[in-house]
């Protein structure tokens, strides 16, 4: 019992120690691929959100010249039903809404947008109606003509990269699994030649001197050959002596 117990410990220690290794790799990993993985998708989404905003305000400068309103409201609408788009209005360049998605523009949206001058892009983060919004201000034909604003979602861009996301961090959390398997086969098949040997030096022990070491033990070139070669010369060397004294006692 106490030799199954030892053996049982020694397989637990070498594989148990893999997998703990293993683990504590894997969470280095997972947590490494989230931050550069997770960067790079919010990188893209805030690129798709400016070209859909710079898009709108190409599509916008023709209508913002002839202040043609109800073509603008429509157009503004029309981006509304992408998906994420929370919403998006139209401003001269005296700050004037032109057209907006709202039924009318909230003060405190427009009240805190970021000044767009030029060629320059404005984004800000901010409440409304309880969630948070990335907007984009792109200008209208470089700012002569105004700007437009275009607000996306947080929650929906946040679910869209977490669903990018989980596959990724699914496949990276199988490798640990993978290697703590593994490092219990390992175990076992490092330990399975030490327990034959245990079992010899056992019987050794009890005066069973004709049971030769033998197998792979013997010509392996590692530390468990090493181990039973040493074992093999002591039970010769036990067994010539013990002839030695039968010899003699006769």
């Amino acid at each position: 019992m106490e030799r199954q117990s030892r053996r049982f410990g020694l397989k637990w220690k070498i594989g148990g120690t893999y997998t703990l290794v293993m683990f504590v790799l894997g969470i280095c990993v997972i947590a490494v691929v989230y931050e550069l993985t997770g960067s790079t998708l919010r990188d893209q989404l805030n690129r798709r959100s400016l070209a859909i905003a710079r898009n709108f305000s190409d599509a916008a400068a023709g209508y913002v010249a002839g202040r043609n309103t109800l073509a603008l409201n429509a157009l503004a609408g029309k981006y509304t039903l992408i998906e994420g788009v929370a919403y998006a209005y139209v401003e001269d360049g005296q700050g004037e809404v032109l057209a907006q998605t709202f039924g009318r523009v909230p003060e405190d949206l427009q009240s805190a947008a970021v000044p767009v001058t030029g060629r320059e892009v404005g984004q800000r983060e901010l409440r409304w109606n309880g969630r948070t919004v990335y907007e984009t201000s792109v200008p209208v034909l470089e700012g002569q003509m105004g700007k437009v604003h275009v607000g996306f979602w947080a929650d929906d861009l946040n679910a869209e990269i977490q669903r990018a996301l989980i596959p990724i961090i699914a496949a990276v959390a199988v490798v640990p699994f993978v290697g703590a398997l593994l490092s219990f086969i390992l175990a076992h098949w490092i330990v399975q030649p030490i327990v034959g040997l245990t079992r010899i030096a056992d019987k050794v022990t009890m005066g069973e001197l004709e049971t030769s070491v033998g197998g792979n033990c013997v010509s392996a070139r590692d530390e468990i050959g090493d181990l039973a070669r040493a074992l093999e010369r002591m039970r010769s060397s036990l067994k010539a002596a013990m002839l030695r004294l039968g010899r003699d006692a006769a």
